[in-house]
């Protein structure tokens, strides 16, 4: 297949790239400078402009770019370059593929379980619908800046991501260097689920929808066994072999993280229902698989 991906180079989007190239695919990157190579194709996600002749024979989009939700304290102008790089890029790029002459057959747009709010205790799958806060409001519009693909007749996927467990980057990234210090330990009262998935499993789902044409709407990339902050604190320690004795009292996160500290201490329990339904198979469906892959 000849595949275009935007946020190529983050974490998720390298590595879709690598696998998609091992099995023989032509992988196009959009880049937001001038292209400086063949398999490059620019685009301007804020100012509305893509080079669609640079995406002809293009059978599908996997579009994966975003400022990074846990990459800053969240302050006023943070939330907007949040909610911009999402749902301008979103709505540009929906728009391009729309318009061409040929469109691809499918379009997969990362957004996040953040679309739930705070689930508590309480199980959720696709069925479930949005909670409150600035995260589910921004994934709210996100998804709907996509829908001049659908209108156009273009399978739209939207894959709403969990935390991602890698050691190369994203938030769980950041973990492993503390955890081997030993300076890891939970977060508040370590009950809130983190609904999470292995890397490689997040490459494999998105082949996996990339494959299914059955599939489309909202499909949960997590894994079947969420866990409590408290199990994953549990489970850092004994991977890495150190013990992981402090707690992070809220009051400090809040201080840290600002408002984004309501969603690290909120409680996530979110399920692959219609990954599980379509015959997805995880390799590391527990936190404690996921951290050994991710070593």
């Amino acid at each position: 297949m000849r595949i275009a991906v935007t946020g190529s180079t983050g974490l998720i989007g390298s590595a879709l790239t690598r696998s998609l190239r091992a099995d023989g695919h032509d992988v196009l990157r959009l880049v937001r400078r001038p292209a400086a190579a063949a398999d490059e194709v620019r685009w301007d996600p804020k100012g509305g402009r893509v080079d669609t002749a640079g995406l002809a024979g293009c059978e599908a989009v996997v579009h994966l770019a975003g400022a990074g939700v846990g990459e800053r304290r969240w302050t006023e102008s943070y939330k907007r370059e949040l909610r911009d790089s999402r749902v301008l890029g979103t709505r540009t790029l929906a728009g391009a593929l729309a318009g061409l002459d040929t469109p691809p057959r499918t379009l997969i747009v990362g957004t996040a379980i953040g679309y739930y709010g705070d689930t508590g205790q309480r199980a959720v799958d696709e069925s479930a619908g949005p909670g409150t806060g600035f995260l589910t409001e921004l994934c709210q519009d996100w998804e709907a800046a996509a829908r001049a693909a659908p209108q156009a007749g273009i399978r739209t996927v939207y894959g709403r991501t969990g935390l991602v467990v890698a050691r190369g980057g994203g938030a769980w990234g950041r973990l492993f260097p503390l955890f081997k210090a030993g300076l890891g330990g939970r977060l508040g009262d370590g009950r809130q689920f983190w609904s999470h998935i292995a890397l490689h499993d997040h490459v494999a789902a998105l082949r996996f929808l990339l494959a299914h044409e059955s599939l489309s709407g909202p499909v949960n990339l997590t894994a079947p066994e969420p866990a409590t902050n408290r199990e994953v604190t549990a489970a850092m320690g004994r991977v890495l072999r150190r013990p992981a004795p402090f707690a992070v009292p809220a009051p400090a996160l809040r201080v840290v993280l600002g408002e984004f500290a309501q969603d690290v201490l909120g409680s996530q329990r979110v399920l692959p229902r219609r990954l599980l339904d379509a015959g997805f198979r995880f390799a590391f469906p527990t936190v404690t698989d996921a951290i050994r892959a991710a070593l």
